[in-house]
């Protein structure tokens, strides 16, 4: 697919993400040298990766649930050059861990 801008292109997979019942989250951002624009982006399921050691250890004040499942879903965005226009360079749909039903949507951001 490919989008006029770049917020289009984060617009479309957090509307897949709300339909399907998952959670999305800006993960990076490549910037190109010579003028500054954003080269690639890429937004994953909130429930990528796992969380920081420290905030696991006892000790921390600020201890929540673990919601990190080291999910792989995600999107990466992709500037192309001589139009100015975004494309979906590589999607990733599996996730490890169980979808929100629609019953239960209302509890996602």
């Amino acid at each position: 697919m490919k989008f006029d801008t770049l917020q289009q292109g984060i617009s479309f997979y957090e509307n897949y993400a709300r339909i399907s019942g998952f959670d999305t989250r800006s993960y990076s951002t490549k910037k190109r040298k010579s003028n500054g624009k954003i080269s690639l982006k890429y937004c994953v399921c909130n429930k990528e990766g796992f969380r920081e050691t420290p905030r696991l250890q006892s000790n921390c004040k600020k201890k929540g649930p673990i919601t990190r499942t080291g999910c792989n879903a995600r999107i990466t965005l992709k500037l192309i050059h001589d139009q100015d226009n975004y494309i979906i360079f590589s999607f990733h749909e599996g996730h490890t861990h169980p979808l929100t039903t629609p019953n239960f949507a209302h509890h996602t951001k």
